[in-house]
């Protein structure tokens, strides 16, 4: 693979409440139909050997019209009991909860979302150009920690934008940030 593009999904209701949005499949926003649109201009002037999408609405609306795979290994996070939540409304309860280091209860652990993350770029590793990725906020942060050769528990270091690219790539062979969390001009 020559380089990874991320590419997270436009905004949709719950991003724009701090929901936490996993398995709930919720389409993008008037916004976020915007936002894809321009992200999709920006993402159509590269060749691509292969493309990845989530499975859910919202990444598969902000690929609409780009050839894709849907992949169910690059849906978001399971959040378990804590599906649409906020944070500020999980903390009343727990604190010091921290989604990377605690997981979700009924859901994923950092370690599961990396499991998936490795899959996807086992699936990448096999193409010589550019891979690109439509999918979510934290599955993509988990991703960029995997190619990275990082814990998965890194990705808590990586903030991602609705409607971001992000490109990973080599420096000397050693994998490397090229890009991160570009948001098209709107």
């Amino acid at each position: 693979m020559k380089e990874l593009y991320l590419c997270r999904h436009g905004e949709t209701e719950w991003t724009l409440s701090g929901k936490h949005t996993g398995k709930t499949d919720i389409g993008l926003t008037e916004k976020g139909k915007a936002e894809a649109a321009v992200l999709r201009k920006k993402i159509q002037a590269v060749s691509f050997d292969q493309v990845f999408t989530s499975p859910l609405m919202r990444a598969r609306q902000t690929c609409e019209g780009i050839d894709a795979i849907v992949d169910p290994s690059v849906v978001e996070w399971d959040y378990g009991q804590y599906e649409g939540r906020t944070t500020a409304e999980i903390h009343k309860e727990n604190p010091n909860w921290n989604l990377f280091y605690d997981g979700a209860p009924g859901g994923e652990s950092a370690e599961q979302v990396g499991k998936r993350a490795d899959l996807l770029l086992q699936k990448a590793r096999q193409f010589s150009g550019n891979v690109a990725v439509f999918s979510h906020g934290h599955f993509l942060r988990v991703l960029a920690a995997r190619f990275l050769e990082l814990d998965p528990k890194m990705g808590r270091l990586f903030s991602l934008s609705v409607a971001s690219i992000s490109i990973l790539g080599f420096e000397k062979q050693k994998p490397v940030i090229n890009l991160w969390n570009e948001t098209p001009n709107f």
